[in-house]
């Protein structure tokens, strides 16, 4: 008959032993901030130095309203927002101007540029994202998904809490037969 000694402090010093060895071969591994741009291969990372604080809607029941927020450009360079976008509405991003004694709200084609380690105020009265025509009500306290496209084709998604809002009785100037005419009391 076979008899098999455990001798307990044979064990302990294999695993002392086999720990150390997994701890070298962690310890010689790069972590994941050491990992480098040629070493990630096709992993994409879309990062972008823009952010929205504070976004908010103003709430409407049809029609136009618009969107607001502080965007933050924590990058180096200045960052020019091109376009943006909704499930709940088509958008385009508009300024308000004074023409002939009148504030005037239209479309700002060229975007908005967000200077490097800086911001840009998006308010009632100045320069905001506007949501065209609403495919439903937005009440006070929904949530609005709104997407921004940037000059280099990245993209930066926010939400924005609806908010009640009575200001804001720009006219809205226009070169686009599809849109209204005025802007009543939208914004």
């Amino acid at each position: 008959m076979s008899r098999y000694v455990i001798r307990p402090w044979r064990t302990v010093t294999g695993l002392v032993a086999s720990g150390l060895m997994i701890a070298a071969t962690v310890g010689c591994s790069p972590s994941s901030s050491e990992v480098t741009a040629s070493e990630a291969g096709s992993v994409d990372v879309d990062v972008s130095p823009l952010t929205v604080r504070d976004p908010w809607v103003k709430a409407a029941d049809e029609g136009m309203t618009a969107a607001f927020g502080v965007l933050v450009n924590d990058g180096d360079t200045d960052v020019t927002v091109v376009s943006a976008d909704s499930p709940v509405s088509p958008m385009e991003i508009h300024e308000i101007v004074m023409a002939d004694g009148e504030m005037l709200m239209r479309e700002k084609e060229e975007g908005l540029t967000v200077p490097a380690g800086g911001s840009h105020t998006l308010e009632p009265g100045g320069d905001h994202l506007m949501l065209m025509d609403l495919a439903a009500p937005i009440a006070p306290g929904d949530e609005v998904t709104i997407t921004l496209t940037l000059a280099d084709g990245a993209t930066v998604e926010f939400t924005a809490v609806a908010k009640p809002f009575a200001g804001g009785e720009e006219r809205y100037e226009h070169d686009h037969d599809d849109h209204h005419d005025e802007h009543d009391d939208e914004q």
